[in-house]
């Protein structure tokens, strides 16, 4: 039998080279996609928002419901914003399109680029071909230097001013010298194409895990700058503010809107906020509507303004992007729908899928595992298959200690999607856990701590997501995809607890409940299943007196607290100097290598 470290090497280069077991990227057409059943509500300025994307230009590309209700590509939301645009020129109205940021992390068209490349760079070529009239930067422009300076240097000159970072600067060098300078536009003044002034801006929230060079000045602060009191000086006909804020109590944004509303108090306001990943609205009051569309290419926002004599009149919609929904609001079918530009964007992610070798096959799930559709103790849990399987079978070959009994522990949140039944790919690997945190161990652990270390870590409240500041109460500084499992458990919770008319014609799919009047969403659904996660798990333990303690490294200093609280002063505590690497295996290569191992 070749050594582990061989087997790791060959399979490492068959995920880097190898171009067999190639599965089609495919785009979906087969499935039940359940249509809308009412027109939307066109106002004089209507308003398609986008958020928090992350890369998922294709879509949603497995069977398995609810992905059917969000298979649209951006090729195919490109043709259904033209189709808009002629029928708001048929009505004689304004049609405008925005985006809240985070372009970046979470799918193989941006994440899967070649060594030597920069994460989204060749994927926004694509996403920029949309027309955007206001786009704002999120916090994934903001981990690593070079994609910020690749969003300054080559995707906000593009834009032509429409890329706004009001609160968002980068250090530069310019003619020998550094200079502190906005990565895209301050602000936008621009016209709609019936006349109306617009005043936009693009607001981030006070985030503080940015790479070096670059800045991010508190809402708070920016709304004191002269060149923001210049700005909102002169009344438009809208306010338009986009950023990467949640619109829930808490947030940043009644700062901005408030600052505003002491100079026109009258004036109408729209904010599109993003970073929580949920659909929501509020109205901060009866002249302004706040509205968030959710995640990953799953929603599209819409927001119609009428006015009506001294009132404004605002509706919302939140749209399962997908080529039911557009065919049924188009009035569109077939080849009437795609427009030339928009199968052009299509066959651009064809070939980006292919460049970055999205399709490569690592084996066949023989089922679907869901994160938080049943309980972790199922045998349909991928946090289950995770911890029991996965991290046993996968950290074994690869490390050079794989014959010293050890116990593998991991924070639930290194795990953001589902797996789905059938070819295991490339671009799956990276959907589901898109993280590059290394493993680490502990040697000598005894048997009595070992069993309580997990137990322990779930009930002392140690960070086991990305806690900004656990002393700021801010909805934008929680990990979003807390506020997001909390707001599907809601959904859950009020279906079993709330009488309902009959449901067996509904599918699967988000059920919103916001503060704006009327329903939400286009189309009724049922909730999917929740249950809760817990925050940290663990493999089963070695039947052995001592083992290796193996853990992520993220949660390192959460592990030692631990383990020296367990131990209480018995033993010496155990401190960095006694944590050295397990394996060079990342947690975004171990189901890739599991898959090809198991499932091959």
């Amino acid at each position: 039998m070749l050594p582990a470290t061989v087997l790791l090497a060959g399979w490492l280069l068959a995920d880097c080279l190898a171009h067999e077991h190639q599965v089609p990227f495919r785009y979906q057409d087969g499935p039940f996609i359940a249509a809308p059943t009412r027109p939307l509500v066109w106002g004089d300025i209507n308003i398609i928002h986008t958020t928090d994307t992350h890369g998922w230009l294709s879509g949603h590309l497995k069977d398995t419901a609810p992905e059917p209700n969000y298979s649209g590509d951006i090729g195919m939301l490109s043709s259904f914003v033209s189709h808009l645009k002629a029928e708001a020129e048929e009505r004689n109205v304004d049609l405008l399109m925005v985006d809240s940021g985070d372009l970046h992390d979470g799918n193989g068209l941006t994440d899967g680029f070649p060594v030597g490349g920069i994460d989204g760079h060749e994927a926004l070529k694509l996403f920029r071909r949309l027309p955007y009239d206001v786009m704002a930067i999120g916090n994934h422009e903001l981990y690593k230097y070079e994609v910020a300076y690749d969003m300054y240097k080559n995707f906000a000159p593009k834009l032509h001013g429409r890329y706004l970072t009001s609160n968002v600067n980068i250090t530069v060098e310019e003619s020998g010298q550094l200079i502190n300078v906005p990565i895209g536009d301050r602000f936008s003044k621009f016209q709609t194409r019936l006349g109306r002034n617009i005043t936009a801006f693009g607001v981030l929230f006070d985030f503080q895990l940015n790479s070096i060079n670059t800045t991010i000045q508190s809402p708070a602060d920016m709304v004191q700058e002269s060149w923001f009191k210049d700005a909102i000086a002169e009344e438009p006909d809208l306010f338009l503010l986009v950023g990467h804020m949640a619109i829930q109590p808490g947030s940043r944004w009644p700062v901005v809107f408030e600052a505003i509303r002491a100079v026109h108090p009258l004036t109408p306001i729209a904010i599109f906020g993003g970073h929580t990943h949920i659909r929501d609205c509020v109205q901060l009051d009866s002249r302004s509507m706040s509205l968030e569309s959710g995640q990953f290419m799953e929603t599209l926002g819409w927001m119609s303004l009428k006015f009506e004599s001294d009132q404004v009149a605002f509706t919302r919609r939140y749209l399962d992007a997908n080529m039911v929904t557009y065919a049924y609001h188009t009035g569109k079918h077939g080849e009437d729908f795609h427009t030339k530009e928009g199968k052009d964007i299509t066959t651009g992610i064809q070939t980006l899928s292919n460049a970055f070798n999205l399709s490569y096959q690592f084996g066949i799930a023989p089922q679907d595992y869901f994160k938080q559709r049943v309980p972790t103790s199922s045998s349909s849990s991928v946090i289950n298959l995770f911890a029991s399987q996965v991290l046993p079978t996968t950290l074994k070959l690869s490390s050079t200690r794989g014959d010293i009994p050890a116990m593998f522990v991991a924070n639930s949140g290194v795990l953001r999607y589902d797996v789905f039944k059938g070819s295991f790919t490339r671009n799956d690997q990276y959907i589901v856990s898109p993280f590059q945190n290394t493993f680490e161990y502990v040697q000598n652990i005894s048997r009595s701590v070992a069993a309580q270390v997990v137990d322990e870590l779930n009930r002392s409240g140690l960070p086991s997501l990305e806690k900004l500041y656990s002393e700021n109460t801010s909805i934008d500084q929680a990990d979003p995809f807390e506020v997001y499992s909390r707001w599907l458990q809601g959904q859950w919770e009020r279906w079993n607890s709330e009488p309902s008319s009959s449901t067996e014609n509904l599918t699967l799919g988000y059920v919103t409940t916001d503060a704006c009047p009327g329903a939400g969403d286009d189309v009724p659904h049922q909730p999917v299943p929740h249950y809760p996660l817990p925050p940290f798990i663990g493999s089963d333990l070695p039947n052995t007196d001592y083992m290796d303690l193996v853990f992520v490294s993220f949660i390192r200093d959460s592990v030692l607290i631990v383990i020296n609280e367990i131990n209480a002063g018995n033993v010496p505590n155990v401190t960095d100097a006694d944590v050295k690497p397990y394996t060079q295996l990342a947690v975004d290569n171990v189901f890739g290598l599991y898959a090809s191992m198991v499932w091959s």
